[in-house]
């Protein structure tokens, strides 16, 4: 009898995994689309909880792709390169979204330009150890950032929105924010490490 834990579709791009990771895609001009109804275009507010939910569905996809790709050893060349293009989109575009509707704005925009700009830093970093066959693992620290980001900008999504709910919403969207850009300096530092050490490796 085939259960659902013994279950292995075929690999390939249309697994599960993969999936998930293009829905986490499609997800993005959704989220942005009700941010920017609402804030730009004086929409309703409960677009900014269609956003939130559509942003948590999509972050939920990010675990349970890597979750059904390990456990089906569905692990492929285009789920690896495509997962962390998904997450840097997601997180880039609502960043610049809440920027412009001025969720983030005054010194918050530091954290946010610090987080943009890591995003690139490591992208170029993981693109030249791939030319020279190098991988670097993502480490816990890198996790919880990832999480702590995630978290930060639900909070921030959610905006006035959820200050009918919850009134420090987006301060605790902000702190979190703030907390994130610290672990993305710190774990930024340990990628440039690594290619700096590779690089002079190479030199010599």
């Amino acid at each position: 009898m085939v259960t659902l834990a013994t279950r292995k579709p075929a690999k390939g791009t249309l697994s599960l995994p993969n999936i998930l990771t293009y829905s986490r895609i499609v997800a993005i001009p959704a989220v942005i689309g009700c941010m920017y109804a609402e804030s730009i275009l004086d929409g309703p507010v409960w677009l900014r909880w269609v956003a939130l939910f559509i942003f948590i569905a999509a972050g939920v996809t990010d675990f349970l792709d890597g979750y059904y790709a390990r456990m089906w050893g569905q692990q492929s060349a285009l789920g690896r390169m495509l997962d962390p293009i998904a997450d840097k989109l997601l997180v880039a575009s609502c960043l610049l979204m809440l920027a412009a509707d001025g969720t983030i704005k005054g010194w918050s925009l530091w954290a946010a330009i610090i987080i943009l700009c890591r995003e690139i830093l490591v992208s170029g970093l993981r693109e030249y150890l791939a030319a020279i066959r190098v991988s670097v693992p993502v480490s816990r620290l890198a996790k919880w950032k990832t999480t702590i980001q995630l978290v930060a900008i639900g909070f921030l999504i959610a905006g006035e929105a959820g200050e009918v709910i919850l009134p420090p919403t987006i301060l605790i969207g902000i702190i979190l924010l703030w907390i994130s850009a610290l672990f993305t300096i710190y774990t930024g530092w340990d990628y440039l490490r690594a290619g700096i050490h590779h690089l002079t490796e190479e030199e010599l």
